[in-house]
């Protein structure tokens, strides 16, 4: 009880620390300030007085709503007498396989780099300032010259060091579950099986409805809808971030999803946040980074030539280069195994004081990863709260499905649950997908390191992200996987 008491006092104060270097924590103090002069504060009740205050202006909402957002990115409880590395990362190989791999990444940058004789960044000349801002609504427009360029890494790159992951200390003969795992993923998580599973996503069964999903409910499926939708309403009215994150795991209307993502990511747009994406886009004016180059050849290679999403291309170009300059994103790296690449000023090399992060923000774009925005421009049309959104849920949940650790939502988890899931309840499928050489999860993997963006149609993905807000996992990816797998093979195969 004491233990817990101590975590939980520990939680507090970081989260204290953490508002208190906040917007909010400002305009909280302000507007505490102004209400001094209102005739119902009293001296003797002070304290009660401006909590009620609060409460009534609606910015006690705003402060439940900041608390609950920083909850919900808050790492896992550890051990208290844990080193700080394990807030990343408890498991020591998993720390050293993502050393290795962002070395890789980083030989295969800096060998571009020595290739193309270019440098990593460089300012730009006045003029060529001048025509990227004159050009930066119509980038799409731009075909600069990318053919030398390359991804510094694909999916399936990736899905090679995750199959040759090993953990030193564990012998597979010793456990008979793990013995008769005949699946890619060959390390020893603990991953859910579908009894924890319906516990854990238990709005999701077939008896309750689903918006989008042809379901046996209960109640006429238009009545069910004219019912969510109504309520969706007065959850916007309440706003209330917890009440929307439970809201939307049977899915969220059309015309409310763009409000409600907005209001579970604790997102809103105030002068100062417009202010900064302004920032952030003159920083790209001004200096031209070599993962520049990488952003634009991924969204031609990918966004550009899907049905979907080629009207977007300007907005990608527009939220992925500020992106890349967001040094905001790097606190990330606090509860991601992955750490930042360093950069060194020439002729420095070695010597931390002269190190930079490269890029600014701490993230390297692999093939693909422009698709992890492009679904969200059907939502929002102003640049600025579009990036917001983006940024907010990279730093909740797509990091996670680039880097190696042990974590629930990570992607060896998922990948493992994914083939557990599938050699246990569709054995037949698996065991002839093998048979032919065709390992399930060489199939599947590209659509999760996506979170299917790109291979579900968009108002199918939107609907899958939903329940990745509202039950702020990526586990219901892996089952996805599965029943996608089913769906689109079995029939062909089997």
């Amino acid at each position: 009880m004491l233990q817990e008491e101590s975590d939980l006092s520990l939680i507090i104060a970081q989260i204290v620390q953490k508002l208190k270097g906040s917007n909010l924590y400002s305009q909280l103090e302000r507007q505490a300030w102004a209400s001094l002069q209102r005739p119902e504060i009293k001296l003797e009740s002070l304290k009660e007085d401006i909590k009620e205050f609060f409460k009534i202006s609606g910015w006690e909402k705003k402060l439940q709503n900041a608390v609950y957002s920083e909850l919900s990115v808050f790492p896992l409880p550890s051990h208290p007498a844990a080193p700080p590395e394990h807030l990343k990362e408890p498991l020591v190989y998993m720390r050293k396989a993502q050393g290795s791999w962002e070395k890789r990444i980083l030989k295969s940058l800096n060998s571009m780099c020595t290739e193309l004789s270019i440098p990593l960044a460089r300012k730009r000349p006045v003029g060529e300032q001048k025509e990227l801002l004159n050009k930066w609504n119509e980038m799409g427009t731009d075909e600069p010259d990318l053919s030398l360029f390359r991804p510094v890494y694909a999916p399936k790159d990736f899905l090679e060091v995750l199959i040759n992951l090993r953990n030193p200390n564990y012998e597979n003969s010793d456990s008979l579950s793990f013995r008769t795992h005949l699946g890619l993923i060959q390390v020893p998580l603990k991953v859910k099986d579908i009894p924890e599973l319906k516990e854990c996503f238990v709005e999701l069964g077939l008896n309750i409805g689903q918006l989008g999903i042809d379901d046996s409910t209960q109640v006429p499926p238009e009545l069910f809808e004219n019912e969510h939708v109504r309520i969706g309403q007065k959850v916007l009215a309440e706003q209330d971030s917890a009440a929307a994150q439970q809201y939307i795991r049977q899915g969220s209307p059309t015309a409310l999803r763009a409000e409600l993502w907005a209001l579970i990511l604790n997102i809103s747009s105030q002068p100062e946040d417009v202010l900064y994406y302004e920032q952030l886009k003159t920083n790209v004016i001004q200096h031209d980074l070599l993962v520049d180059s990488l952003i634009y050849k991924d969204v031609k290679l990918t966004a550009s030539n899907d049905d979907y999403y080629f009207v977007f291309e300007d907005y990608l170009y527009q939220v992925l280069l500020c992106f890349s300059r967001d040094t905001s994103v790097l606190s990330h790296f606090a509860f991601n195994s992955a750490s930042p690449p360093k950069s060194y000023i020439r002729g420095k090399l070695g010597l931390e004081e002269y190190a930079v992060f490269y890029p600014p923000n701490g993230v390297i774009p692999f093939h693909g990863f422009s698709m992890y925005v492009a679904p969200l421009c059907f939502l929002y049309h102003e640049p600025s709260k579009l990036y917001q959104i983006f940024r907010e849920m990279y730093v909740r949940f797509f990091f996670r499905l680039h880097s190696i650790s042990s974590h629930p939502s990570g992607i060896v988890s998922l990948c493992l649950l994914f083939e557990t899931l599938l050699q246990t309840y569709l054995p037949q499928l698996f065991y002839h997908l093998r048979e032919i050489g065709a390992q399930p999860l060489r199939i599947s993997f590209k659509w999760m390191v996506r979170a299917f963006s790109g291979y579900l149609a968009t108002d199918q993905l939107l609907l899958l992200w939903d329940r990745i807000l509202g039950y702020n996992s990526l586990e219901i990816l892996a089952d996805m996987w599965c029943t996608y797998t089913y769906s689109t093979n079995v029939e062909y195969l089997l």
